[in-house]
């Protein structure tokens, strides 16, 4: 009896070394520009809220000029609770709120300015939304984020030197006072001051003032330096939409790249810098009880979900409370309608028990095998060695289904690899192969939509200038 187990620990030995030389494959080194872990972190979110709430809501103008009467901010029954209620039932992540519109209201106590909910009748102007709203985040678990505009049509030292410190210091107040702040939105508005004067904006003091306050915190503007905005305020991604972009020489605002650029990103860029897709549930940003009837329908939030999130970028979805301090129920009851959809959509993932191969695998090592794109781990993947750029996925379902949607994500801390790919699937009465449909970029998520077909094999045919890194991937059959 010793005498074999001595014999079986020997031969077990033996294969040691190549085992341990299967399994040990190091991964791929990382291509181009990649993320830092809090832009991951972030592009993990996917989903959030945006929150126009101040005196346009109730002057019924989308664009304040800084000369109301502070007193018409006055909501009847704020409820910042409802707000982060409605973005939890609505499978929203965090809740970013317009702390200071560009007619220079503050929603916070500012010492800095004189046109805040101080000097509004709202709580005899002891109140502060901002506490309120982050409160009622974190009890719902929701991140807290800020829109602060630096242009500011109120403020008497807008237009001159001295008023970039003023919003620095109003930065300070926002970052500092009510916990964890996820992302610090800021765009490159820059009309003119008094007399026409206009603002030099120093955005290195603006940065790092963000940066002092809130480290992990992610900065959106047309150039980042975490996000960008992807060109339009339709929520619509580049239909080839990169993370990667080329900012030296450019700055938010009139400063910025062209349009078309933000919303495709380009290609072996210098920075990691992905895209963040705004559109509003109505017509305007803020409300207005003539929108109350035109709030998006369904199907027209599901275009967009399909054009952002299903291209690459993360939603923002704006939510403005009504006059009263709360979410309308015309939109919480969409939100919520919005939500079913997407999940009834998703709901079962055909691949789920497949067999997946690969024309090859990275040292053909267990650690990067195929079958890992069949979990939901985003940090189990698929890839093959270094010099296949061009290698292919194929899957066999375990019986014959009907599909209209494919999902695919690559690893994107390795970086943004696949450049196009195709997908194709097995005709049992020709006995072929047929192209299925096509597109250019993956990146963390994207989502195809093709007319329904069924088969039980498919193949993914992918073409990168590094071997790809695929996470997930997802076959489905949706009606929406």
């Amino acid at each position: 009896m010793h005498k074999m187990n001595l014999l079986s620990t020997l031969i077990f030995l033996a294969f040691l070394p190549g085992i341990r030389a299967v399994n040990a494959c190091p991964p791929p080194e990382p291509y181009g520009a990649i993320p830092a872990g809090k832009q991951t972190d972030w592009q993990k979110m996917e989903y959030c809220m945006f929150v126009h709430f101040g005196p346009n809501t109730f002057t019924d103008v989308e664009w304040g000029d800084g000369r109301e009467d502070p007193n018409v901010f006055n909501p009847a029954a704020l409820d910042c609770r409802q707000w982060a209620a409605t973005a939890k039932a609505a499978g929203m992540k965090g809740i970013i709120i317009t702390a200071k519109h560009h007619d220079g209201f503050c929603l916070f106590p500012s010492k800095y300015s004189r046109h805040t909910v101080r000097e509004s009748l709202w709580k005899d102007g002891k109140g502060d939304v901002l506490r309120e709203l982050s409160d009622a985040c974190r009890e719902y678990g929701l991140k807290f984020g800020v829109y602060l505009s630096p242009w500011d049509r109120n403020h008497p030292a807008y237009g001159t030197p001295e008023y970039n410190q003023v919003f620095a210091n109003m930065l300070d107040e926002v970052l500092s006072g009510y916990g964890e702040v996820f992302e610090q939105w800021l765009d490159g508005a820059n009309g003119e001051g008094e007399g026409g004067r206009m603002q030099v904006y120093d955005w290195d003091l603006f940065h790092k003032t963000i940066y002092r306050n809130q480290p992990r915190i992610i900065i959106f503007s047309d150039v980042g330096p975490d996000a960008r905005w992807v060109g339009n305020e339709n929520g619509i991604a580049g239909e080839t939409n990169r993370s990667t972009l080329n900012v030296e020489g450019f700055e938010p605002g009139r400063g910025a790249p062209a349009q078309e650029v933000l919303n495709a990103g380009e290609e072996g860029a210098q920075a990691w810098i992905p895209a963040e897709a705004d559109v509003s549930i109505r017509p305007g940003w803020f409300y207005s009880p003539s929108t109350d009837n035109q709030v998006k329908p369904v199907a027209e939030l599901m275009e967009i979900y399909y054009t952002s999130i299903g291209r690459n970028a993360n939603l923002l979805l704006n939510v403005p409370p009504d006059r009263r301090g709360r979410i309308h129920p015309n939109d919480s009851t969409r939100l919520v309608e919005f939500r079913k959809a997407r999940e009834e959509a998703f709901a079962v993932n055909l691949i789920a028990g497949a067999e997946v191969t690969a024309s090859s695998t990275r040292g053909n090592s267990s650690a990067y095998r195929p079958g890992n794109v069949l979990d939901a781990d985003f940090d189990t993947w698929w890839t093959a060695g270094d010099k296949e750029l061009a290698p292919y996925l194929e899957i066999h379902l375990k019986r014959s289904e009907t599909f209209n949607r494919l999902l695919l994500q690559e690893y994107i801390p390795l970086g943004q690899r696949v450049s196009s790919f195709s997908v194709k699937y097995w005709d049992e009465k020709t006995r072929k192969w047929m192209k299925l449909t096509e597109a250019t970029t993956i990146g963390y998520k994207r989502i195809l939509r093709f007319p329904a077909v069924t088969a039980q094999k498919l193949r993914i045919e992918l073409k990168a200038p590094a071997a790809p890194v695929i996470s997930t991937v997802g076959i489905y059959h949706s009606l929406f």
